[in-house]
């Protein structure tokens, strides 16, 4: 007797996707994210910390990450075309492949250059996974579930990628271990793809971005997303290396990651209600603001508590930055921009992420002293100053007109922006035209007095 598989969920239960349905209907494509990020939890502590391992400098290891971030934009823009040739199934397993060939080329060499590349590689068929396993689950859920399936999706990656710490704790030290791990958790994501027998989606548009539109349309959303990439950007690259020099124990770091992304998740909720509630413009700013303070700790915390107290915090403010920027983005955003301006806000989050990790690693070597957490005080503050003070303007949108807070996090790709997940959220004629929209901008005009606020 053949087995019934999850996917193929009866199609009046997944138009409506009532209650769980919608979930089942995209059960595969989650379980290989929970794999896919798992795996990448894991390889994204330990290959700055293999790098300072193995004798690379600060400046190599930060534009190591700064190239894959890099490569994460490239992916976003090239991806599309390819799954438009092969299919998505296909652009999958080759883009999986590419990972785990270029990945075993690294315990190969301690070459800075080579690093380099093999980041920049890296980065850019990540994105192409999530590029693929997006826009399928885009297309499985309807417009009203959509928000729904991405909250759950955001805890699956947030999660995932907390438990590849865990993992890493307990197989650090011995490398040939790590990267069989890591070599495992992406094979086995590629199994749940290539099994299932739901219909694969149309191909994906083109990414398409507009970051001076994104400007114009909110500033607040702008800085927010470009700050955040300058800070977990330089995190994600630099952040274990610290704590090791700090501590002396390599074994302590993926907790310290761990904790911080824990630490993100648990707010996530709580910030969204608050981002409903209040200006999101406030919201942004008092986020920069504790992300300053919890990184000044930071600086000067030495013992393992007070580290991971000071992980706890700044993960839960600099987390959820990229997520509450989203938000004021789909405040200010028609319909027809959605897509375009959330797009904008994830790629100009890994432009920050890519230049962060640069600069501050330059800085780092520059001082002859560990000043990371120093530097992103410093940029937090800025990003809380230019925030809060800016003016009331007409592109600014009023408390009760504010769109519904969707989860969401940096760890994607422009195709999960694709279907708009405030879709099910906001009647439609809740929503302001696209005329309404296209005569905001920071030029005097008449408007409603809605738009009147900052």
């Amino acid at each position: 007797m053949a087995l019934k598989n999850i996917d193929n969920a009866p199609s009046e239960i997944h138009l409506g996707c009532a209650n769980m349905s919608c979930v089942r209907s995209v059960f595969s494509l989650l379980l290989t994210t929970a794999f896919l990020l798992t795996g990448h939890g894991i390889h994204m502590t330990f290959l700055p910390l293999m790098a300072s391992d193995i004798g690379l400098s600060q400046t190599v290891i930060g534009f190591s990450g700064s190239a894959y971030f890099a490569g994460f934009i490239s992916g976003a823009m090239v991806t599309p075309h390819i799954i438009a040739k092969v299919g998505h199934i296909r652009s999958f397993t080759t883009l999986m492949a590419v990972f785990l060939c270029c990945f075993q080329v690294l315990p190969m060499t301690d070459n800075g250059g080579v690093w380099i590349f093999i980041r920049f590689v890296l980065g850019a068929v990540m994105c192409g996974a999530y590029t693929v396993v997006e826009s399928w689950i885009s297309d499985q859920a309807d417009a009203r579930s959509h928000g729904r399936v991405l909250s759950i999706y955001t805890v699956i990656v947030l999660g995932a990628m907390a438990l590849g710490q865990g993992i890493l704790g307990l197989t650090y030290g011995q490398a040939t271990q790590v990267f069989a791990v890591i070599s495992i958790l992406i094979g086995c994501a590629i199994i749940p793809v290539s099994l299932t027998s739901s219909l694969a989606p149309a191909p994906v548009p083109a990414t398409r971005i507009d970051f001076s539109k994104l400007y114009r349309r909110s500033h607040t959303a702008f800085a927010g997303a470009l700050g955040s990439g300058l800070i977990i950007g330089t995190f994600w690259t630099l952040g274990a290396v610290h704590v090791v020099s700090v501590t002396g124990n390599a074994d302590f770091a993926p907790t310290f990651v761990a904790v911080s992304i824990l630490g993100g998740a648990l707010v996530q909720y709580p910030i969204g209600i608050a981002s409903d509630r209040i200006d999101r413009r406030h919201v942004l700013a008092f986020l920069c603001a504790m992300t300053s303070v919890s990184a000044f700790y930071l600086s000067t915390a030495v013992s393992t508590t007070s580290l991971l107290i000071g992980a706890a915090a700044f993960g839960a403010a600099s987390n959820s930055l990229y997520a509450v920027s989203l938000a004021k983005a789909a405040d200010n955003s028609p319909r027809d921009e959605f897509v375009m301006l959330g797009s904008s806000v994830l790629l100009l989050n890994a432009v920050g992420a890519a230049i962060g990790s640069f600069v501050f690693g330059w800085a780092i070597r520059a001082a002859e002293a560990d000043i990371l957490f120093t530097l992103i005080a410093l940029t937090s503050t800025v990003f809380a100053a230019f925030i809060a003070f800016q003016p009331r303007g007409l592109t600014a949108v009023a408390i009760d007109e504010q769109s519904s807070f969707v989860a969401a996090t940096s760890a994607t790709a422009p195709a999960a922006l694709q279907q708009d997940p405030r879709a099910g959220d906001i009647a439609e004629e809740d929503q302001l035209p696209p005329a309404d929209f296209a005569e905001l901008s920071d030029e005097p005009s008449q408007q409603p007095a809605h738009t009147t606020t900052a």
